[in-house]
């Protein structure tokens, strides 16, 4: 059986199988019936793992053991392998977060926060900061800093970011300002941030700017600043940084404030 290295790469990731695994999966659907011995043959899997390979190949819903000796294996469909590893992993991640919502609620977390709040007390105001890596780490603290505001959050964002923000972010926004929080952004304003617009203006104060920055404080004491233009970097690539400090957050905010005055408001 020849089956590029590229194909079997492929199965593995889309399937979270591992090598011997889709080595013989793949020996089978060719045969559409055969046994271990052959199968180890035709994969080029060796033969005291082919059966080991088989029984979870069985377990996990693409193989099917035919009855009689000797023992022979039937491959199920593809299209039908695929709905169940769909629903096996639905069922494995629903499990996962029901266990860690579980963990809410027991002394496992309370330690953890207590181990937090101590250890907290011990840094020192200027190891509050630090550098995020990738768009998707830096969006998730952001999304932290912004989740514990008490009074104000102002962002300064591209266009392609306000759409970003309204999206990932807009249950948070709509929580802060039952909260009583001010939010305001401001952003280049294109045609294709209309929808966006549409959707976050009732939730906070928008505004029109030819500036170009990309930023967010929270309650003049935290600020979270992208070092990178995102239409610019990949990603993967983009770079920010967290830094705690009143002293240089209320200083940005100051600004912030100031250029709002001169920015173009956007109706409700």
């Amino acid at each position: 059986m020849i089956v590029k290295e590229e194909f079997l790469s492929k199965l593995r990731r889309y399937f979270s199988l591992n090598l011997y695994e889709v080595k013989i999966w793949a020996a089978l659907l060719s045969r559409g019936v055969s046994t271990a011995g052959e199968l180890s043959d035709i994969a080029n899997v060796p033969r005291s793992r082919s059966y080991d390979v088989l029984e979870s190949l069985e377990k996990k819903g693409f193989v099917v053991m035919k009855l009689g000796k000797p023992i022979k294996y039937l491959a199920v469909p593809p299209t039908e392998v695929l709905e169940r590893v769909k629903k096996n992993m639905k069922k494995e991640a629903d499990d996962k977060v029901q266990r860690l919502d579980e963990l809410k609620n027991t002394e496992i977390l309370n330690e953890l926060n207590s181990l937090h709040d101590q250890g907290i007390e011990l840094v020192e105001p200027t190891d509050l900061s630090g550098s995020l890596k990738g768009r998707h780490n830096l969006y998730n603290h952001l999304e932290l800093t912004i989740r514990n505001a008490e009074e104000s959050v102002v962002i300064m964002t591209t266009s392609e970011g306000f759409m970003r923000k309204v999206e990932g972010l807009k249950p948070v926004f709509e929580k802060l300002k039952k909260r009583g929080v001010k939010i305001r952004i401001a952003a280049p304003l294109s045609k294709e941030c209309s929808n966006a617009v549409k959707d976050i203006k009732d939730v906070a104060e928008i505004r029109n700017t030819d500036s170009k920055a990309r930023f967010c404080v929270v309650d003049g004491k935290e600020i979270v600043f992208m070092v990178m233009n995102d239409a610019d970097v990949h990603p993967t690539y983009d770079i920010g940084i967290w830094v705690n400090t009143p002293f240089f957050a209320n200083a940005v905010y100051d600004l912030f404030d100031l250029a709002w005055k001169g920015m173009k408001a956007v109706k409700k």
